[in-house]
């Protein structure tokens, strides 16, 4: 009997998960990512988990225009931690189980309702904190919500287009105190 080390594509594909999207042409994310196409590559969750949590982290933070890829990242911030954690990876899945296959394809109104029903849950609360703790310290969505990142190591909003009190008179340079350089 001959030991053949290839696997078979389905096999693999099967025993990998990825999530795999593209990025429009003209968001603010094109600019950010290092393609219009992106690719996260799951260690312990199948694709269609890694697609049923993407569709949850939409769901617990709705931004209609924001791309697949800024979520991409939550999921991949929970799958480290699943691979790191089996008790965690296990309760990941069975949440995943309660959710059902419908569900990454279910109308928003169910989705919220299949949620709502899940809320005090582990499962829940642990996507609830990693979807809003990582989705919005991501440079992606800093780029989508227009925030241009802390004021103190950009020389202060002064220097940043906040001094135009147009509707204010005047000051006389004499009461106005130094200008940050």
């Amino acid at each position: 009997m001959s030991s053949n080390p290839l696997i078979p594509r389905r096999e693999f594909l099967g025993a990998t998960g990825v999530l795999t999207g593209l990025i429009a042409a003209g968001s603010p994310l094109a600019l950010l990512a290092p393609s219009r196409a992106w690719a996260i590559d799951l260690k312990s969750l199948s694709s269609a988990e890694g697609t049923t949590l993407m569709a949850v982290a939409r769901t617990i933070a709705p931004h209609d225009r924001l791309d697949d890829a800024a979520y991409a990242i939550v999921i991949k911030s929970i799958d480290d931690d699943a691979a790191k954690d089996p008790q965690e990876l296990a309760m990941l899945r069975d949440g995943i189980r309660r959710l059902g296959a419908a569900f990454p394809t279910a109308a928003e109104a169910a989705r919220v309702q299949a949620l709502t029903a899940m809320e005090t849950s582990p499962f829940f609360q642990t996507l609830r904190v990693k979807t809003l703790g990582t989705l919005y310290a991501t440079p992606m969505a800093y780029a989508y919500f227009g925030y241009e990142g802390e004021a103190f190591s950009k020389g202060g909003y002064l220097l940043r287009g906040f001094n135009d009190l147009h509707w204010l008179p005047d000051v006389p340079l004499a009461d106005s105190g130094p200008v940050p350089g």
